[in-house]
């Protein structure tokens, strides 16, 4: 089982750019596809983006494209969201989350199984 230590949430203007870095251990990070959800007040949680196990691959949520980057380094065990242009409604609590699948399946947007504890990011002016 992956432990994920999620960090570099806070309070930023709209228009402004936050990094998250999400920490794994526990496990063989290079064989788990990672990905970032959020969760508003009040909503269901969301899909943000997800990367494959070797980076080549990368899927982001509609809500995110051209604004969010995922990226990863198996050497030093971590993913990383890249949030720029940042707007109201990405205001949410962020989580890492971690899947094993096949090297040859598509990369999914669901079923992940280890969780982070979650970063708050507030978009505010």
């Amino acid at each position: 089982q992956l432990q994920l230590v999620e960090s570099g949430g806070g309070l930023v203007r709209p228009g402004g750019s936050l990094r998250l870095s999400c920490a794994a251990s526990g496990g063989t990070f290079s064989n788990y596809a990672m990905a970032w959800f959020r969760q508003a007040p009040g909503k269901e949680r969301e899909f943000v983006a997800a990367i494959s196990q070797s980076g080549r691959t990368i899927d982001n949520g509609d809500s995110v494209k051209g604004r969010f980057t995922i990226s990863r380094d198996n050497a030093m065990n971590s993913v990383y969201l890249q949030m720029n242009s940042l707007e109201t409604e990405d205001t949410a609590v962020y989580y890492c989350a971690a899947r094993v699948i096949s090297r040859w399946s598509p990369l999914p947007r669901s079923g992940y199984d280890n969780w982070g504890q979650g970063t708050q990011v507030t978009v505010s002016s």
